[in-house]
């Protein structure tokens, strides 16, 4: 297959990015300090966002920067200083949403590629061409946008205008972001990116003639929620979206945590390989799906992309998961043939751990920790110090940014 479709990932952090890498991304987004719609996440600093395009770089991979916000004037008094910036350090595209900060790019980095955010809701093949005049040179979808309307748009675009769409990761309830709920009940602006994500909370209703009872809807004691969107997983219909006319592979969540990054980009990485392949002989393996259980997640939807979408969780806000991050891996002794992991959720000596790794040949092992050492060579039989460095001996050869899981929930 001569068409090239990128794995896109999210990049909260350094660290964050170095895993997408490590797994196979083709390109990883970040936020900017101040001009992000991820306001809570570890957005990067400028130096911070040196050292990532140099790392980028330096694997033949792409980074785009969300300054994606919708600006107030205010924000215009330091905003061209920022996009001057951004644009001399050589970042591969800006994502933006705002006509204003659109025109402001296009002025100050006439060079930076321009990607439309998800958040400016195009969802037609008009809109999709309107922006294209305007200079922009990737669409990114709505998520409300249906198959059928992808295919159509790639159609009436320009060859040279790329599509990226969502396929992994949490659906917003409204309209691709466009949500005053957030604003009206705690004062935070989900438009310029701190949402607290209100229709993830639990509701009740209560009548006010009787004493004010609750008359709980529900599905279950705590709470209904009408509002909770299921979590977007596209692993089954992979070949359907790159057939549409789909570009770029957008997994989401920059917020969440490394081995939510290293499970769904290894398991699409895996998949998006099988399909250029053969692309005519796609089959969604189910262990692939298996990947993407073992990270936080809620339930699995095919977000908007079909017309009969079941798409609300009315079951629960709260994410499951069937295993438990505990040490991502940082280096390999090879003298000690020890993987140097930190630690990241309590575990103990005779459990037994399952891999998750870059290297096929140490990919999904179980690996019974039989024994583990402190950086000063002391014996430890309970890693309960957060971000303890420990030495895990194991016949796996393990690399930095492997991730080690353990069934069950974190204690």
């Amino acid at each position: 297959m001569n068409k090239t479709i990128e794995l896109l990932a999210p990049a909260g952090n350094l660290n964050k990015l170095h895993t997408a890498l490590h797994f196979g991304a083709d390109a990883v987004y970040c936020g900017a300090e101040g001009f992000s719609l991820r306001a809570q996440a570890a957005n990067m600093t400028l130096d911070q966002l040196e050292i990532a395009l140099d790392r980028t770089h330096r694997a033949g991979k792409k980074l785009y920067l969300a300054l994606n916000i919708f600006a107030n004037d205010a924000d215009f008094e330091t905003l061209p200083a920022y996009v001057d910036a951004v644009s001399a350090l050589g970042v591969d595209a800006l994502i933006v949403s705002d006509p204003g900060v659109i025109e402001l790019c296009r002025t100050r980095a006439p060079k930076t590629e321009l990607h439309l955010s998800t958040q400016a809701n195009t969802t037609n093949r008009y809109s999709a061409a309107f922006w294209a005049k305007q200079g922009v040179r990737r669409i990114v979808l709505a998520r409300e946008t249906k198959l059928e309307d992808i295919a159509r748009m790639r159609a009436y675009l320009p060859s040279d205008v790329g599509i990226e769409a969502f396929v992994h990761g949490a659906m917003c309830i409204s309209y691709s972001g466009r949500c005053l709920l957030s604003n009206f009940l705690s004062g935070r602006e989900s438009n310029r990116g701190d949402c607290v994500q209100a229709c993830r909370w639990e509701y009740e209703i209560r009548e006010h003639n009787r004493g004010g009872l609750p008359l709980t809807i529900g599905q279950e004691a705590r709470g209904t929620y009408l509002l909770n969107s299921k979590d977007l997983n596209m692993l089954p219909y992979l070949d359907r979206l790159v057939e549409a006319g789909a570009d770029s592979l957008k997994i989401e969540g920059r917020m969440k945590s490394e081995s939510y990054v290293a499970g769904a980009v290894h398991a699409y990485r895996t998949a998006l390989d099988a399909y250029l392949a053969d692309p005519k002989g796609y089959r969604c393996d189910p262990t692939w799906l298996q990947w993407t259980e073992r990270i936080s997640h809620r339930a699995y939807s095919t977000g908007m992309y079909f017309a009969d979408a079941d798409n609300v969780c009315a079951d629960t806000s709260k994410p499951q998961c069937d295993y438990t991050f505990v040490a991502q891996v940082i280096g390999y002794d090879a003298e000690r043939g020890a993987a140097i992991a930190e630690q990241r959720n309590r575990f103990a000596v005779g459990d037994e751990l399952t891999t998750l790794s870059a290297d096929p040949s140490c990919d999904d092992k179980i690996l019974s920790a039989k024994q583990m050492f402190d950086e000063q060579g002391a014996a430890v039989a309970d890693a309960y110090l957060v971000q303890q460095i420990l030495y895990i001996p194991t016949p796996y050869r393990l690399g930095r940014g492997d991730i080690l899981m353990k069934k069950g929930t974190a204690k």
